[in-house]
């Protein structure tokens, strides 16, 4: 028998994370959510030409891409009911290149506090080799009484 889901303390925000991620420059480039939660976040991208910078190898800001928002989903179930995160740094060492194949990233808490949340980002290729590591620093803020959806306003 499958296990239940129990209901997150952030009401439909899981759901509403979910859609929110896949829309934009996520959903365009074909990201994958493969696992989401507050103690780990594992996405997927399939390298290919779309994502070449001039020299045939994954341009960097994707790798950037990749960690900011593999952080910035786990931060956002992180953080408590009320409130949201933003990204105030990102730190990005690119260490092998790579040109085709399924880039896998992984981001974990280093420290999740009230006020600001620090992640871990490790993005490896199909052969388990460490592409990029990164850092992210995100701001835990209380969403405006206006905000009703648990989003901050567009």
């Amino acid at each position: 028998m499958p296990e239940e889901r129990q209901p997150s303390p952030h009401g439909d925000v899981d759901a509403d994370l979910a859609t929110a991620v896949r829309r934009g420059v996520v959903g365009v480039l074909g990201i994958e959510t493969v696992a989401a939660g507050p103690d780990r976040v594992e996405l997927r991208l399939v390298v290919d030409e779309r994502v070449h910078q001039g020299y045939g190898i994954l341009h960097g800001g994707v790798s950037a891409l990749l960690a900011e928002t593999a952080a910035s989903l786990g931060a956002s179930l992180a953080a408590p009911p009320g409130h949201f995160v933003v990204g105030i740094e990102l730190n990005a060492s690119h260490l092998r290149p790579m040109r085709q194949g399924v880039l896998t990233t992984v981001a974990t808490p280093v420290r999740v506090g009230r006020s600001m949340q620090v992640w871990e980002i490790s993005l490896t290729d199909d052969g388990g080799r460490e592409i990029c590591r990164s850092r992210c620093s995100l701001a835990v803020v209380a969403a405006p009484a206006s905000a009703t959806d648990g989003h901050p306003p567009n």
